[in-house]
């Protein structure tokens, strides 16, 4: 059976979706449904990971700061989701989001009134202060190249971790707790409870697949070739007619909204956030897992880093987690700088005698 040319590129997903399905029945079976809040977190990293994929693999850019915008947007979603406006009821701004239905009245468990905004405020407030700090950190950040670019987005990784802890109203070193659920429709909502398990599983993974299915028509696109000319020689591309600043900073931009949308879910999905959130060895880990999945496989990364993150999660590395993903990406920069999935194909492809 032939496959159109068209659909071609929705393999991917559809192999996915496949996947998911399969993994929830098998763990539905095997009786271990607490694996399900595992995987449900390893999808919101994976997405923050597919973001770095696309500025790292196809644009061939080096950020050491992506932790920073998984910060932001879990920050910004879960404070504007806490924060007790009662004290500002009467003045014209708050007065107008209750009005429009985006501020309500709650009662806590000790009969204490408050006013809140509606917790899908969060998420798009995180996604514009992500937006708008990529931009304001890519328009002088991605004229340099090589370690003086990383450096830079290493020092904003690092100013967003020192801002988390130092900041009062961001719960400091303790985070932000009692995150509320983010209600969708229809008794669904993005929460940890045990009842919603099973849907807050499909509702992560169903993100995934999407962002998976941008990258790879983006990378078939006019634009997803102007960054592999990019990544293959940025002056060469420049000469050809391509923008390059232009293209960059969109794929940064992008590759910031993954990992905010990511982290405001999560916050949502644990019920709180703390700094760790915003840490350089988190930045580590996604330059770890798209190392090791490959620079431009977009499909790799997300099986890469399904796997390990969910080892991690789950515990298995122990005390040594943070070494095992810093030790990752040494062992991959030094034997299989294009990923383990093209160092597999290589020998795979000689011993089939068909040329590499």
């Amino acid at each position: 059976m032939t496959i159109p040319p068209a659909l071609r590129p929705l393999l991917p997903v559809a192999l996915l979706a496949a996947l998911v399905v399969a993994v929830q029945l098998a763990v539905s079976t095997l009786g271990v449904p607490q694996y399900l809040v595992q995987l449900t977190m390893a999808a919101y990293y994976s997405l923050a990971a597919l973001g770095l994929c696309l500025f790292m693999g196809y644009a061939g850019q080096v950020s050491l700061g992506h932790a920073g915008f998984l910060a932001i947007g879990g920050y910004a979603s879960a404070a504007a989701s806490t924060a007790n406006l009662l004290p500002l009821a009467a003045s014209p701004l708050v007065a107008a989001l209750a009005r429009a239905g985006l501020a309500a009245r709650s009662v806590d468990l000790y009969g204490a009134e408050a006013l809140h905004l509606s917790p899908w405020f969060g998420p798009l407030l995180g996604l514009v202060a992500a937006a708008a700090a990529a931009f304001l950190l890519g328009l002088p950040s991605l004229r340099l190249r090589g370690h003086y670019l990383a450096m830079a987005t290493l020092s904003f990784g690092i100013i967003v971790h020192r801002v988390v802890i130092g900041t009062p109203a961001l719960g400091a070193a303790d985070g932000i707790p009692d995150i509320p659920a983010l209600q969708i429709a229809a008794g669904l909502a993005v929460s940890g409870r045990k009842a919603l398990r099973v849907q807050n599983y499909y509702l992560a993974w169903a993100l995934v697949a999407l962002g998976l299915a941008l990258i790879l028509n983006l990378a078939r696109s006019r634009a997803g070739r102007a960054l592999r000319a990019i990544h293959g020689d940025e002056e060469a591309a420049a000469a050809l007619g391509v923008d390059t600043g232009r293209a960059k900073l969109a794929a940064f931009v992008t590759g910031a909204l993954y990992a905010a949308l990511a982290g405001s879910l999560a916050a949502h999905y644990n019920g709180s956030i703390g700094p760790g959130e915003a840490s350089v060895m988190k930045s580590v880990r996604y330059v770890a897992l798209v190392a090791a999945g490959g620079m431009g496989s977009a499909g790799g990364v997300l099986a890469v880093s399904t796997l390990l993150t969910f080892l991690s999660l789950r515990g298995v590395f122990g005390l040594y987690d943070d070494a095992v993903f810093a030790a990752i990406l040494v062992a991959i920069m030094l034997f299989a700088p294009d990923g383990l999935f093209k160092a597999i194909r290589l020998p795979l492809r000689k011993a089939g005698g068909k040329p590499s």
